[in-house]
């Protein structure tokens, strides 16, 4: 199952002078949020789903993906990564590769590499040019140990527990648009 991550209010960006919501900034001529789901959704995984907060992001989101909502995502990026967990427990998925919506570089190439890492060790990480990213492919067997509220999802599981993680190389451009200057970069 894929997982693109997209209910918070994008604070920096709206403080660089971008308007909101930042999701539906237009990247190269099309919502972010759209860019996003285009890489996932080529990715060829059985499911998408998007996780939406902040903003309604409904009238963007394309046939097939399914559209959760977050009402704690005040509380951090955690409460959505367990909101898509969630679904993918009552969905019988035994593991979830989780992007950003604020990453329209990644690849579909990276969505499908993580999707098809093996589930040992349970934790597969992109990499580009030797540096972690996103997405991330998360087994089963780690959703319980991942925090609950925060900003941080997998990355403090990583930190903490090295030896559940595989690093997968993989191209493209893996840089979060979080201010209007990097939204102009890609633009």
């Amino acid at each position: 199952m894929g997982v693109v991550l997209a209910a918070g209010a994008g604070r920096r960006f709206l403080a660089s002078g971008g308007a909101g919501p930042k999701q539906r900034a237009l990247v190269r001529g099309v919502p972010m949020v759209v860019a996003t789901l285009a890489a996932v959704t080529r990715a060829g995984l059985d499911e998408v789903v998007v996780v939406q907060g902040a903003a309604d992001l409904r009238d963007l989101v394309p046939m097939g993906v399914v559209v959760l909502d977050n009402p704690r995502w005040e509380e951090g990026l955690a409460t959505s990564l367990h909101v898509a967990l969630d679904h993918a427990r009552a969905a019988g998925h035994d593991a979830a590769v989780v992007g950003l919506a604020d990453q329209p570089g990644v690849r579909s190439e990276a969505w499908a590499a993580l999707a098809i890492a093996p589930s040992a060790p349970p934790i597969a990480v992109a990499t580009y040019a030797g540096r972690r990213g996103n997405p991330v492919c998360l087994h089963l067997t780690v959703w319980d140990l991942l925090p609950t509220t925060g900003d941080e999802g997998a990355r403090a599981l990583m930190r903490d527990r090295p030896e559940l993680v595989r690093e997968v190389p993989c191209t493209g451009e893996p840089h979060d648009v979080d201010t209007l200057e990097d939204l102009d970069r890609w633009s």
